[in-house]
């Protein structure tokens, strides 16, 4: 007896998806074309800002005041970067932004996430209570009086923890933190309980290697935060080699905004402005393509429960 079998049916083409009528039908492919329109105009929108103050930054003083640079420098000039990146006490605000973004960072994440796993337990004691008074520092606080006292009390004027300490816990940052170790998997922790772990260890060896993406949108969150800080710097501080950068690209705009009697002074008040958010904004824009891929998912899997 002679067997025969089949040939084989020929496989469809790798990468080539399955077609449907979905598909094939004129009303999707018009979707996707307006979709696509909409996503264009809409990326040109958000980054049209972003471009003009790039483009006013390089220009001349004559172009920008009269309202002819757009999105393409005209007069190209440097000036104001020159006097700012010249000025050593420039560099030294900018170290001191560096120190105390990272000290204020690390602080605030490791109060956090602790602060969060522990109100992410329903077996811990006065559990509301807790996050009642997280959620009451939302709404109210102590004022700016009370709190400059507490801090010239302290001592902690003209120092790094009068910009560290009294912002060292969002309340938004941690309740998003506190849903995402709620929705942790409990069987997991228990078996690591089990082999002989206590909470500590539970926590650093089981379920931070495991929060990745909430925690690097948290040190997102926290690192922009702290950077772009202004306000806590000139109240606290009086030594201008103790500013961050902000305050002193701060000062600048205000001197800037005085009359100046020479071209180069002209050239500063046109686009010290532009220039001042390019070098404030820089090292963020620099820092987030490395954090972008968990920025969604990691705000996501933490607001899955209020």
């Amino acid at each position: 007896m002679v067997t025969t079998t089949a040939a084989p049916a020929a496989s469809p083409r790798l990468g080539r998806r399955p077609r449907t009528g979905l598909r094939d039908s004129r009303g999707y492919t018009v979707f996707r074309v307006l979709n696509a329109i909409a996503l264009v105009v809409i990326c040109a929108i958000t980054l049209y800002p972003f471009v003009n103050v790039l483009a006013v930054a390089f220009s001349g003083q004559g172009y920008i005041n009269a309202g002819q640079v757009s999105i393409i420098p005209r007069g190209f000039n440097v000036t104001t970067f020159v006097l700012v990146m010249s000025d050593p006490m420039f560099w030294r605000n900018y170290g001191n932004t560096v120190v105390y973004t990272a000290v204020a960072t690390a602080i605030s994440m490791v109060l956090t996430t602790t602060f969060a796993y522990a109100l992410s337990k329903k077996r811990l004691k006065g559990r509301t209570v807790f996050i009642g008074i997280a959620v009451f520092t939302m709404f109210f606080s102590g004022g700016l009086i009370p709190n400059y006292v507490l801090v010239n009390t302290l001592g902690w004027r003209n120092t790094i923890w009068a910009i560290v300490i009294p912002n060292a816990i969002s309340i938004f940052n941690l309740l998003v933190m506190k849903s995402f170790f709620e929705n942790f998997p409990e069987e997991l922790e228990e078996a690591a309980e089990i082999d002989g772990l206590n909470t500590y260890g539970i926590l650093w060896r089981i379920v931070l290697p495991l929060s990745k993406a909430v925690i690097a949108t948290m040190v997102l969150f926290y690192a922009v935060a702290f950077w772009n800080s202004w306000f806590s710097a000139a109240l606290y501080m009086s030594k201008p080699e103790l500013y961050p950068v902000t305050v002193y690209l701060r000062n600048l705009l205000l001197s800037s905004s005085q009359p100046a009697g020479t071209d180069e002074g002209l050239q500063i008040a046109a686009n010290v402005k532009a220039v001042t958010m390019l070098l404030t904004v820089l090292p963020i824009v620099c820092l987030y393509p490395f954090l972008q891929k968990h920025f969604v998912s990691g705000v996501m899997l933490g607001s899955v429960k209020a």
